[in-house]
């Protein structure tokens, strides 16, 4: 589907007029209108979705591609498969699904759309919280199969009952926008909160806590950080077993900085009370792909499970738009997106 608009004539650091833009993922984000400066006149492609193998075919002509969770990689941004390629925009936050060091070589502009779903993102870190903290996914499966009188679901290892928020204390790990949120949200319900320092950190800034310390004195356990090198599996066999057997982790961030064969294997051996997650190691998800959905694996575990939703909200899509049409006409006219990456 493509769409031609056309202004009048402008000043701006691009001096090429006419942009093809390409949208490869518009299922997730519509495409807002694109209103260019004048001197500009453009082209919009839409696909609803993309195939990581059909990327090559798609950008062979485009100046401009809106992605989301989309890879792009070394070979998608090679000088003979997207010769004209000069500006990614990323309708999310996070750009680890872009290889950023080739468009450095190239000098492709890369820009992101950050925090606009951070209360979204915050509200259903604290619903996975209750979900995971109440067992509901878990007693929801038992009452259906006519289990309810059966099982005392709701008591954790050392059989106590689940904590109140003003008996919990929570730890975050990443501080962002979206954590900034999830604190003031859980001290208004009455949580004691700890900001983790980098893990290894030789000095501890002041207002946080040691991540070790976190992880051995905190009672629910949230993630909304970024994946990276560095972030990788952060959470492991060696966390897990430093955690209070009471404790349950949610994820928000990304798939991958949870350990989920150290995480199943702990919550087999109920050394952990639950697991909430919105991301996976690898999406989409499925029994094939997650361990965390395997039902001969976790059949009767404290696990909840929502396809990485998180960030949806009406406010969210106006966000991404408003931030969106920033960062594209920001380049047009100055060279810079609003949200510059690279």
């Amino acid at each position: 589907m493509a769409a031609r608009s056309e202004g009048g004539g402008g000043t701006g650091s691009n001096t090429h007029t006419h942009h093809v833009v390409v949208a490869l993922e518009s299922f997730f984000v519509p495409v807002p209108p694109l209103d260019f400066p004048a001197g500009h006149t453009s082209e919009l492609r839409s696909y609803a979705r993309t195939r990581p193998d059909e990327v090559a075919a798609r950008i062979g002509d485009a100046d401009i591609i809106l992605i989301t969770v989309l890879p792009i990689s070394a070979a998608d941004l090679a000088v003979e498969t997207s010769p004209r390629l000069k500006m990614i925009a990323v309708v999310a936050s996070g750009t680890d699904n872009v290889d950023l060091e080739a468009c450095r070589r190239r000098g492709i502009v890369v820009a992101n759309t950050p925090h606009c779903n951070a209360v979204a993102v915050a509200e259903h870190a604290v619903a996975l919280y209750f979900a995971t903290r109440r067992s509901v996914a878990l007693t929801h499966t038992m009452v259906r199969a006519g289990e309810w009188p059966l099982f005392h679901t709701l008591e954790d290892v050392g059989g106590k009952l689940p904590k109140t928020c003003r008996d919990e204390t929570l730890g975050i790990i990443g501080y962002g926008a979206v954590g900034k949120i999830i604190e003031t949200t859980a001290k208004a319900l009455g949580m004691k909160v700890l900001i983790a320092a980098r893990r290894g950190a030789s000095t501890i800034p002041e207002g946080r806590t040691p991540f070790e310390t976190l992880i051995q004195e905190s009672s629910v356990i949230m993630l909304c950080l970024p994946r990276a090198p560095e972030t990788m599996n952060l959470i492991s066999d060696n966390e897990f077993t430093a955690m209070k057997p009471y404790a349950v982790v949610v994820n928000v961030s990304r798939g991958g900085i949870v350990d989920e064969s150290a995480l199943v294997s702990h919550l087999r051996s109920r050394r952990i009370a639950g697991y909430g997650t919105d991301v996976y190691q690898t999406e989409p998800a499925t029994p094939e792909t997650s361990l965390l959905l395997k039902p001969d694996l976790t059949a009767g575990l404290n696990i909840v499970t929502t396809p990485h939703v998180a960030w949806c909200a009406e406010d969210t899509i106006a966000n991404y738009n408003r931030a969106t049409k920033e960062n594209i006409e920001g380049w047009l006219k100055t060279g810079k997106p609003k949200y510059p990456v690279i």
